[in-house]
């Protein structure tokens, strides 16, 4: 049995093109963070042993294939696998405990395909024990300056840890971060001079970052929906469970394909 590296980053596996894009997205924080990149494929169980060997082939051609594509990239990262028997989702959550970020395709041929995605994904971003990415089709090698990062802030405790991310995550992929807020006829400027007293010691962390305060009028999704695929990642706070599952629900899963951006739900755990 393989020793599972504490702190590593993890993606799901399944043989698809959008897990294959997951796992290259995921490089660049396996090496920001220093730990592996570890690639997870889960073969659910089933009664009977039938079938069983072929699926195990299966996995472990994917597996291969994922791994010869990133020794490819000549990128510094170390690589692990593993083989779990269980669903997906399951699988995806206990790795989640010794990781520093699971990532999984919005789309995939098997586990994450386009009839599961919602339910696969809210599970795993609500009850991970790390973030979760859940990224898009987007061609990740095609990082152009217009394309922002969003970070949702509203009044909750954890807003620091979600700020601390984008901030990262703005610097690791030389983007733009927008801090929205969602306004429902409050005062712009009063919500303004809030959040920017609130982002005053991040530009001073961080003061290479082009960071820009919005007050929204309406939602979340309406920004992203107007936006015309200018935003490559949306970031947001764990703590509402009820809007994390809207965005990886039906709604938010068409509106974040169209706008063609990954997402990035940021919780206390290993942060």
């Amino acid at each position: 049995m393989e020793f599972v590296t504490p702190r590593s980053i993890v993606v799901g596996v399944d043989g698809s093109k959008a897990a294959l894009r997951a796992a290259h997205w995921a490089v660049d924080e396996a090496i920001k963070g220093d730990v592996p990149l570890r690639l997870l494929y889960a073969i659910e169980n089933e009664t009977g042993a039938a079938g069983t060997a072929d699926r195990r082939a299966i996995a472990e051609a994917a597996l291969r294939r994922v791994a010869a594509t990133i020794e490819a990239l000549n990128r510094p990262v170390k690589l692990e696998t593993e083989i779990a028997h269980d669903s997906p989702v399951k699988a995806l959550i206990r790795a989640s405990a010794a990781a520093a970020m699971v990532c999984v395709g919005a789309v995939g041929l098997q586990h994450f395909r386009a009839g599961r995605t919602g339910s696969t994904t809210t599970a795993v971003a609500i009850s991970a024990h790390c973030p979760v990415a859940i990224v898009r089709d987007r061609d990740v090698h095609d990082r152009q300056p217009e394309h922002d990062i969003v970070v949702e802030i509203d009044r909750a405790p954890d807003n620091g840890l979600v700020l601390g991310a984008a901030m990262e995550e703005a610097l690791l992929r030389d983007a733009g971060l927008q801090a929205v807020i969602c306004r429902n006829g409050d005062d712009d400027r009063r919500a303004l001079a809030d959040l920017d007293r609130r982002l005053v010691r991040w530009k001073r962390q961080y003061p290479q970052l082009r960071v820009e305060s919005v007050a929204v009028h309406g939602t979340l999704m309406e920004y992203l929906a107007s936006r015309r695929r200018s935003v490559q990642l949306l970031i947001v706070g764990s703590h509402d469970r009820r809007h994390v599952a809207e965005l990886v629900g039906p709604v938010g899963n068409t509106v974040l394909r169209g706008a063609d951006c990954s997402l990035l739900i940021v919780n206390r755990q290993h942060l």
